[in-house]
């Protein structure tokens, strides 16, 4: 069996889509940048601008071009003047490679042309739509790596902050896709989950409540609530982490400045509700105190589940 054979069909058909739509977008199937080079040719002379001490073996492999065409682009631009070989100092059989005076003119337009298309497919889009395809592209680039292969993970940058309009039908929604996918459960607790969400919303008490959506480099991945169950008890709601948050510590964050809210408005003790089988979420309570109160087997969103209430001194 091939690794095609091994991937979703409608996977493979989604990034071939996006291929097509992205290199007609960019303008790659047209006469590149207007010029009479091809899109290769401008990737050689980028690299050849803008890095120095490189060799054609160097080159060859970056850029995944097979050695024979390298050898006539790189004989194109030395008969053009762009291109100087000097031998290289640690094997003789090597050649640096250097753009001449004349190599960087001819580049130069190029690369400005470059910034103006990029420029002004920028243009059209508001600003926080552009933060958001700089990040979704930041994104394609961290999961696929170079040629294929995961690249280094970069330092992750974690924000917790209050909600905006759009974020707490967020929070319903990844509620309803994750337990459904992982635990199986209907669309009975995906409308638990907004009815909670809505009643925060329409009787939010600033002073006595509050949420937190974390965001894990510029996307949300996270959220946790404290509601005002009475006068002296807090509770704690909704807690959920997207998968490709897990392991970074972020709910046990989320739940620490949960407890820290709590009892910074005073109250004495605080609650939570959940299931037995929810072991990463009561492993995060259980180490911060929480006491384990009532277990009760009940049938609900399609399964046969335990609930749980737990509760901590303040």
């Amino acid at each position: 069996m091939t690794m095609a054979n091994e991937i979703d069909a409608t996977q493979v058909k989604a990034l071939r889509r996006f291929n097509r739509f992205f290199t007609r977008r960019i303008g790659v199937l047209d006469p590149y940048l207007a010029s009479d080079l091809s899109l290769t040719d401008v990737r050689v002379l980028y690299e050849l601008a803008h890095r120095e001490g490189l060799t054609a073996t160097v080159l060859q492999r970056e850029l995944g071009l097979d050695g024979g065409y390298l050898s006539r682009i790189l004989k194109r631009f030395e008969a053009a003047g762009w291109l100087l070989r000097t031998p290289s100092p640690k094997d003789a059989r090597q050649s640096l490679l250097a753009l001449t005076e004349a190599g960087h003119a001819a580049f130069a337009p190029l690369q400005q042309k470059s910034r103006d298309e990029a420029a002004a497919l920028l243009a059209g889009l508001a600003p926080g739509q552009r933060q958001e395809l700089v990040a979704s592209m930041e994104r394609i680039e961290s999961l696929l790596g170079a040629e294929g292969v995961p690249a280094p993970a970069p330092t992750r940058t974690v924000v917790l902050r209050d909600p905006v309009p759009g974020d707490i039908g967020w929070v319903v929604q990844l509620h309803g896709e994750l337990y459904w996918r992982e635990y199986g459960w209907n669309t009975e607790f995906e409308a638990l989950v907004a009815d909670i969400a809505a009643q925060f919303v329409r009787k939010f008490q600033p002073q006595w409540e509050k949420c937190w959506i974390a965001e894990l480099d510029g996307r949300r991945v996270g959220a946790i609530f404290v509601v005002r169950k009475s006068a002296t008890v807090a509770q704690l709601r909704m807690l959920i982490l997207s998968p490709e948050a897990r392991g970074l510590g972020l709910g046990a964050r989320l739940t620490d400045e949960a407890i820290a809210f709590a009892r910074g408005k005073g109250y004495r003790r605080m609650v939570l509700w959940t299931n037995s089988n929810l072991t990463a979420a009561r492993a995060i309570y259980s180490r911060r105190g929480f006491v384990l109160d009532k277990s009760e087997p009940y049938e609900g969103y399609g399964q046969r589940l335990v609930g749980e209430t737990w509760s901590l001194r303040l």
